[in-house]
């Protein structure tokens, strides 16, 4: 299973550990889309950023 990620917010104003999970999930842009695998990692950094993003579940 993977989630698509897509970042529905901009990055300006938002704190440097946010701006570093964005990027660490691949996200830079705003409407940007992203696939990840489903891990414990990629949730945890889902879930410290959810404010800004728009999670879909994939089926593989």
């Amino acid at each position: 299973m993977a989630f698509k990620v897509t970042l529905m917010k901009g990055l300006s104003r938002k704190t440097d550990t946010q701006i570093r999970t964005l990027e660490a999930l691949g996200l830079r842009k705003r409407h940007q889309s992203v696939l990840v695998n489903d891990t414990v990692a990629n949730r945890g950094q889902i879930l410290k950023v959810q404010h800004l993003l728009k999670v879909e579940n994939i089926q593989k």
